[in-house]
């Protein structure tokens, strides 16, 4: 048992009730984490039905284990499966995700992810360098002489989303619009969504599928020096990316090439800042910023969940799947996993304690890492750096979801 009232544990079993929608639990997970670290890091979470790993070795090896993927449909029927058929309320979203990057598996897998992936290796995402610290510093510019901001909305919403849709080649005044779609998109991961959360988001994927496509339109007939040009006018082994595959990459990009970086700032300030150590410290040169971008990566990951179907029967940490199963693997409790990292629960930039998961492993690996690693090391220290003394100014206001983890405020002063 555990003193948490949203949590109980049954070692014995490894059962647990866990209530996702307590703000409690949403609101400081890696208390919960530690608590299942300490009784039994895999379990069953009987809300939710399903196997859940958090051993930090369970959790790297299931994300690179073939016997599992993101997808099943390609080795199996739906009556098979026992699988209901496709609700016909998210049937624009459903299309959109079609060919998903994130739920994909080889070989379409590997000829999308080839065809995309030139333009996120380091060496060139490290050219954006001058434009992610233009356009932090103007951002700095217009509140700096205020004494205070809100920093999700001045700052930390506005440069992942500008910049990706700068490299894509979408207008960057598009970004509150992308912005939009995109909470409404992402709504269909949570837990227990509601009926209103799936119409919003198929509204929202049906929009963004048509504004994609026009946008399509104009690159096929003048190609610029975008991301888009270059996925519509290259082709793979013989192949061009046909106008679906076009659009479900063109989406899953804006979508991950924002959606996690937006929380990672906040939640890094946040820790940094509670942490009472010395910025100066932290990022007196660019090792320890490479340092102090990572252990906040791996204590306040944005993203807390990917989950994976068993495609062949096997066994795991003495756990028995069969072909259409479905197992939840938590990366950011993975990468609190003491017999990992000791004093998990800890805000340590001096770590050199491994990898943490959180952008994942494996064929699915965060395709956008390199270009999210790099923004978080140019603005967080620019950030400290042009407003000295600052410090929250009121109780941060978490989002009230799980699955991804952030801030819906964060109001700080100097």
């Amino acid at each position: 048992m555990t003193e948490l009232s949203f949590l109980t544990i049954d070692p014995a079993s490894r059962r647990v009730s866990l209530d996702a929608r307590d703000p409690a639990f949403y609101g400081d997970p890696n208390r919960a984490y530690a608590a299942l670290h300490a009784s039994c890091p895999t379990f069953y979470w009987e809300e939710q039905k399903q196997w859940f790993f958090t051993g930090y070795d369970h959790v790297n090896a299931l994300l690179r284990d073939r016997r599992f993927g993101r997808q099943i449909l390609h080795i199996a029927t739906r009556e098979e499966l026992g699988m209901p058929e496709p609700a016909a309320h998210t049937s624009h979203f459903d299309k959109a995700e079609e060919h998903s990057l994130l739920e994909i598996e080889p070989p379409e897998h590997t000829r999308l992810r080839t065809l995309v992936n030139r333009a996120f290796v380091s060496r060139h995402v490290e050219k954006m360098t001058p434009e992610i610290e233009e356009l932090a510093n103007r951002l700095i510019d217009s509140f700096e002489k205020d004494g205070r901001t809100e920093l999700l909305s001045t700052f930390a919403d506005i440069i992942p989303v500008t910049m990706i849709a700068r490299m894509i080649g979408i207008p960057e005044e598009m970004g509150p619009q992308l912005l939009k779609w995109s909470h409404d998109y992402v709504g269909m991961y949570m837990f227990k969504r509601t009926r209103a959360d799936e119409e919003a988001a198929d509204r929202s994927a049906k929009e963004f599928a048509d504004y994609v496509r026009q946008v399509i339109a104009e690159r096929r007939a003048e190609p610029r020096d975008d991301l888009l040009s270059h996925m519509i006018h290259t082709e793979h082994k013989g192949q061009f990316l046909t106008e679906d595959e076009l659009i479900s990459t063109t989406i899953v990009l804006l979508n991950a090439g924002h959606e996690a970086t937006v929380h990672q700032i906040g939640n890094s300030v946040r820790v940094i800042l509670d942490s009472g150590i010395d910025p100066a410290t932290l990022f007196a040169d660019e090792k320890t910023t490479e340092r102090t971008v990572e252990e906040t990566l791996r204590i306040c990951a944005p993203v807390h969940i990917f989950q994976r179907w068993c495609l062949e029967p096997c066994e795991i940490d003495g756990v028995s799947f069969q072909r259409g199963d479905k197992v939840s693997l938590i990366l950011a409790a993975a990468n609190l996993d003491p017999q990992k990292f000791p004093d998990a629960l800890t805000f340590k930039p001096e770590r050199d304690e491994g990898a943490n998961l959180s952008f994942g492993a494996g064929i699915h690996f965060c395709i956008g890492a390199p270009l999210a690693r790099l923004e978080l090391n140019i603005v967080l220290p620019l950030l400290f750096k042009r407003l000295p003394g600052l410090k929250i100014a009121e109780t941060p206001k978490v989002k009230d979801v799980y699955h991804f983890h952030g801030l819906e405020r964060l109001d700080l002063s100097w």
